[in-house]
């Protein structure tokens, strides 16, 4: 039997969203292939999944769209609008006139006719000739984030998505946002987990009234970027083994006290339903208080992604 998975209700603009608290990313690494994407979602579909997260970058708008016509044509789900698609804007056309041509591109890929999620994928513009990572430094540019909001805003207002958001954003960045836009961000995903905590952007978002989406919620094991330090974490293990539970289980609960909704990717059956099975049980408050307690380390970065230079650097240095 499928999962019920309660959301969160957000505005943007004039509309009102619900966000479902867990959704199931898509980004691989190395990259699961088409097929195996494909299949994937459609078996989240039949767990219970509602929220998809992709991006142009991760090559799955393609399988993913294909699923959503799958599930509809095998009924596992009555309408589109059961469901909640984020997509991200590359950094290569963070350009305000190259926004509503690529959220058409990615429509055209998820055969889709809107978004629920459009988010600026990075706070950076790349130049077009950037094909890998790292990058060199001539390549690599701050964001014009008033002319890219800009373009965001006016996707939401051609009715393409309907609500825009960023990840990656500091609240540096974020203040910055904020003094020009005329439809505030709905949501900041970042990475975040019992590890990398971001307890000082999590009250700034809050203040703002902004949502935390937490991407690599259980440290991105067995990928270039992620390590095991939450799945294979003391701690997390021990209040895991006491009340019966995957330590996965222990993170994406821990998020979601926190009132932060998350993106697991797992394309393993087993552990895609575990992972939904966090709602009918809690935390006590000594196991909230081990986890406040847990020494901090951020895991993706600015240089590790895009390459050492001296400004991403200090980008990395902001909000520790």
């Amino acid at each position: 039997m499928a999962t019920v998975v309660p959301g969160v209700a957000l505005s943007s603009g004039d509309d009102l969203i619900t966000i479902p608290v867990i959704g199931m990313g898509t980004s691989s690494s190395p990259p699961a292939g088409h097929e195996a994407t494909k299949a994937a979602i459609i078996e989240a579909i039949r767990a219970g999944y509602r929220h998809f997260d992709t991006a142009s970058m991760y090559r799955t708008e393609q399988p993913l769209g294909e699923a959503i016509a799958e599930a509809l044509r095998l009924g596992l789900i009555k309408s589109r609008e059961e469901l909640y698609i984020c997509s991200k804007l590359w950094c290569s056309s963070a350009e305000k006139e190259l926004i509503v041509p690529e959220i058409k591109m990615s429509l055209r890929n998820l055969q889709l006719d809107y978004l629920d999620m459009y988010l600026i994928h990075w706070p950076l513009k790349l130049s077009e000739e950037v094909h890998q990572m790292p990058v060199k430094k001539e390549h690599i540019f701050p964001l014009d984030i008033k002319s890219v909001w800009e373009g965001m805003e006016e996707c939401k207002n051609l009715g393409l998505t309907k609500a825009i958001g960023v990840s990656n954003f500091s609240s540096k960045h974020l203040e910055e946002l904020l003094s020009t836009a005329n439809i505030p961000p709905a949501v900041n995903q970042v990475e975040m987990n019992p590890l990398w905590q971001q307890k000082k952007l999590r009250e700034f978002c809050k203040a703002k009234g902004i949502h935390v989406i937490a991407y690599s919620p259980l440290g991105a094991s067995n990928t270039k970027w992620g390590d095991n330090r939450v799945l294979e974490c003391d701690v997390l293990q021990d209040i895991a083994k006491a009340k019966g539970k995957t330590t996965a289980q222990i993170s994406l609960r821990w998020l979601y006290e926190q009132g932060v909704s998350s993106v697991p990717k797992s394309f393993n059956k087993e552990r895609m339903r575990q992972n939904l099975d966090i709602f009918n049980w809690s935390l006590t408050e000594e196991e909230s208080n081990k986890i406040s307690q847990l020494p901090q380390r951020k895991g993706i970065t600015f240089a590790s992604v895009f390459g050492p230079h001296d400004w991403l650097l200090e980008l990395d240095a902001e909000d520790i």
